[in-house]
């Protein structure tokens, strides 16, 4: 029995001695398009449960952005090493030459569309917008939107009242000061639709049901992470969508686990689970996601989605889909 132990012990000595000294985890930063909202939820998942841990990753922070194109000129510029925003910008990001790559879509379906207060305005189809006064930030993913949406549905700006609003611009359309505003039901729906009297208070069309037939947001890094350190981007990624599958199948518990971790949620896990439970609903999966898993991309739909953004003018110049996307770390 003593040899047994001694013999046993050794055993161990020796295999800790030829494993050397633990590996330093690599350390990364992450940068969001907006504040905090559940389809961040993966990030801080990820954290939680260990799985970027397991992965070698260390998320030094996660930082709240100003907007995808901003979170994408940072990343480009080496001020974070991930960054998360909406992959329609990033195609117009490319087309002005920042080096910034998809590396999954989180919104197989655009969540963004046209939101009124039901008590003023029904809105049954684009048409109805027509005469109206939008909010709108004039810079940013939703004007993208906004102008693409116009396009695919026979429509200028001329055919509204346009008032530049700044965010947050959902209190402008409370208030009564606009009559519609684009939006995200993933984001800003869950809390104006709660301070507007609750389920039925809005009004909402979205646009991937009107010719807005292109991703939503998602992961993506700079082209430098890519070529400098590729394992590091592998093994984040495979930590994210570990994580992205926890939390499509766990909402709860990941809008828990947001709202602990981000400053200033603590009491917005009902929210957050809200948002995440639009984009179940909505947006997380289609018929390739089915086949290959959560965060899926394809050439097709990328070269759809630029093909929508050039057609409806809102992006100017060419993008090659080869270059806005890869798949490489999605696949096993």
């Amino acid at each position: 029995m003593l040899r047994r132990s001694v013999c046993g012990a050794l055993v161990g000595l020796a295999a800790a001695v030829l494993a050397g000294p633990a590996m330093a985890a690599d350390q990364v930063s992450v940068q969001l398009d907006w504040v905090v909202r559940g389809n961040h939820a993966m990030f801080f998942v990820a954290k939680d449960k260990g799985y970027f841990a397991e992965n070698g990753i260390e998320v030094t922070e996660i930082r709240k952005g100003t907007g995808s194109p901003d979170a994408m000129r940072l990343v480009a510029n080496g001020n974070a090493d991930f960054g998360f925003g909406d992959l329609p910008t990033l195609a117009v990001a490319r087309s002005q030459n920042v080096p910034v790559v998809a590396l999954a879509a989180v919104n197989q379906r655009s969540p963004i569309g046209m939101i009124a207060l039901a008590k003023s305005h029904q809105l049954k189809t684009p048409a109805d917008i027509k005469g109206l006064n939008i909010g709108i930030h004039p810079a940013g993913s939703t004007y993208i939107f906004y102008k693409a949406f116009l396009a695919a549905n026979g429509m200028t700006e001329a055919d509204m009242k346009m008032s530049s609003v700044s965010p947050p611009y959902e209190s402008y359309l409370l208030l009564g000061r606009v009559d519609a505003v684009p939006g995200y039901i993933d984001a800003e729906v869950p809390e104006l639709e709660a301070k507007a009297g609750g389920p039925g208070s809005l009004s909402i069309i979205l646009g991937a049901d009107y010719g807005y037939d292109v991703y939503g947001s998602g992961l993506f890094t700079s082209e430098a992470m890519i070529k400098d350190k590729p394992d590091v981007v592998k093994r984040f990624v495979a930590a994210y969508l570990k994580a992205f599958q926890f939390t499509a199948e766990h909402p709860k518990e990941a809008a828990a686990i947001t709202a602990k971790a981000a400053l200033g949620y603590a009491g917005k896990a009902d929210v957050l689970a809200a948002q995440l439970q639009a984009d179940i609903d909505h947006t997380f999966t289609d018929a390739d996601t089915k086949a290959n898993g959560l965060g899926w991309m394809t050439k097709e739909k990328w070269a759809n989605t630029i093909k929508v953004l050039t057609d409806q003018g809102a992006l100017k110049g060419t993008v090659a889909a080869d270059a806005a996307f890869t798949d490489a770390f999605l696949k096993p």
